[in-house]
């Protein structure tokens, strides 16, 4: 585990940051030499960028496997030995020159192709999205109209439970309404008889209002 973390902290520092800076320094300066030495030793790191990715993975357990990442780094970078340039110089420039036609019409097809798979992707997730807000809009707009509903459903229940608290009269039933008819037709004929009784025994008391009222001004004369 402690080789692991000082050969990464080796490899991030000697073998990225100083590169970087000594690229910078010869890109500045417009030294062609230093500017190919580093070229070359920027592509030779990569290859063993992509194979310690997989050795990492299988291989890792092996004694002084760690130790072993960190002298070859150190041989790549060191200016004495030249490892980067004798790599590149012997193995993988010869082999991009078999290879540069292949690879070169790998990268076509690969552009081609992931130029329409990015369009088609994007026509495909353009619809999505576009899907996705109609959906959203659709559903948003039941749900306004549902609370709407819910609302409206609510204030007619508050309204009918007022009307229901407010006292009603009770509705006079048809039998009531003849007893009380019969009851006032019974009193008119009873006072109808007994007036007209009195008017056959020539009963003072129940002279007519005009009599009274003709005599009364009489006497004021």
């Amino acid at each position: 585990m402690v080789s692991a973390i000082i050969s990464r902290v080796v490899i991030l520092v000697f073998g990225t940051l100083y590169p970087a800076y000594a690229s910078y320094k010869a890109v500045k300066n417009k030294n062609v030499r230093e500017y190919v030495k580093w070229m070359m030793y920027w592509i030779v790191f990569a290859l063993f960028t992509c194979v310690e990715t997989f050795a990492d993975v299988f291989i890792s357990w092996l004694p002084f496997y760690y130790e072993i990442k960190i002298l070859f780094v150190l041989w790549m970078l060191s200016p004495a030995t030249k490892g980067s340039s004798i790599l590149y110089r012997k193995f993988v420039h010869p082999q991009l020159i078999k290879r540069e036609e292949k690879i070169d019409s790998y990268i076509a097809q690969a552009s081609d192709k992931g130029y329409t798979a990015l369009l088609s992707m994007g026509s495909r997730g353009l619809s999505y999205a576009t899907e996705v807000v109609v959906k959203t809009a659709v559903k948003g707009q039941a749900v306004v109209v549902e609370q709407m509903k819910k609302s409206y459903s609510m204030n007619d229940l508050s309204v009918r439970s007022a009307n229901d608290e407010r006292p009603m009269r009770p509705l006079p039933l048809d039998d009531d309404i003849n007893v009380e008819i019969d009851e006032i037709d019974n009193r008119a004929k009873e006072e109808r008889d007994e007036t007209n009784e009195r008017l056959q025994r020539g009963d003072p008391s129940r002279t007519s209002f005009r009599q009274q009222k003709s005599s009364q001004d009489q006497g004021k004369v």
